[in-house]
């Protein structure tokens, strides 16, 4: 499974689900894609309804004056470690940037602070930060994210 090389590899997602299926597909969940090659795949990503445990939606809407509801969620973006550099990344996030856009929703996500690489892709493909808040992911633990959110559609 992809999923569990991408977290062998890179430690994501950073509490390894008991249902991995599951946490792919949560209930939220609006549209998902798969990047594959001959039948393998090699990346995911999905696109969501925003959760109470999403901070992006609500610093998007503070920052814009729109409601949270006017937002999409970007996540569960992972690209197999042998698959990386050949632009699988920037292809499943443009696939769920349209996605929203058709639904008239404005993407945003939230990434781990320690998620270097995928903070990099998302400032490359024009991203905005907007803010970094703490988590509470449990009783014990906080983990710190960066919230982001997709530039404005073109004109």
């Amino acid at each position: 499974m992809v999923l569990a090389d991408v977290h062998e590899a890179d430690g994501y997602p950073v509490n390894w689900p008991d249902h991995p299926v599951g946490w792919l597909s949560q209930p939220s969940l609006l549209a998902a894609w798969v990047a594959e090659v001959d039948g393998r795949i090699l990346g995911h990503i999905g696109l969501s309804r925003s959760e109470s445990g999403d901070a992006a939606p609500g610093l998007w809407s503070r920052r814009t004056g729109l409601s949270a509801e006017m937002t999409a969620v970007v996540s569960r973006l992972f690209v197999a470690p042998a698959a990386r550099g050949k632009g699988i990344g920037a292809l499943l996030m443009a696939q769920a940037v349209r996605e929203a856009r058709e639904r008239d929703l404005h993407p945003v996500l939230d990434v781990v602070a320690s998620d270097i690489a995928a903070a990099a892709l998302y400032e490359r493909l024009g991203w905005s930060l907007l803010a970094t808040v703490d988590q509470q992911w449990s009783p014990t633990e906080t983990v710190t994210v960066h919230c982001y959110a997709a530039p404005a559609r073109p004109a």
